[in-house]
């Protein structure tokens, strides 16, 4: 007749390839994640809020130039002629790029006036 072995022993699963996966998972969403926001705008859209009021405080950014009210001014000398214009940090400030202009030159324009303690940067058409 037939002549059957002896039953092997159950084998125990090895956790070794789930814990593989588990780690590489981990790693993955971790360099993927976003930690935290850097490098954000602080720009409000034209409408939003209250409607405009006070003296004119426009800022032409354009591919070589900077206008403030559609006279040159220097990046560096910006907020200093914008501080008669204004009453304090919370005044609006309006910028408007021309076409050619870079997100760059908008960065660093946004950069001078926040560290000159402007608050409220609005960005129009």
């Amino acid at each position: 007749m037939f002549d059957f072995a002896d039953p092997l022993p159950a084998r125990r699963p090895s956790l070794t390839p789930m814990i593989d996966v588990v780690f590489l998972l981990l790693v993955f969403f971790m360099l993927v994640s976003q930690v935290g926001r850097e490098g954000g705008l602080p720009l409000s859209a034209a409408g939003a809020g209250a409607p405009y009021q006070g003296p004119p405080r426009l800022v032409g950014i354009a591919p070589g130039a900077i206008t403030l009210n559609g006279r040159p001014v220097a990046l560096d000398r910006l907020a200093e002629a914008l501080s008669p214009l204004t009453e304090g940090p919370a005044d609006a400030i309006l910028l408007r790029t021309t076409d050619g202009a870079t997100l760059q030159h908008l960065t660093d324009v946004t950069d001078a006036l926040t560290a000159a303690g402007f608050a409220r940067l609005v960005l129009v058409e």
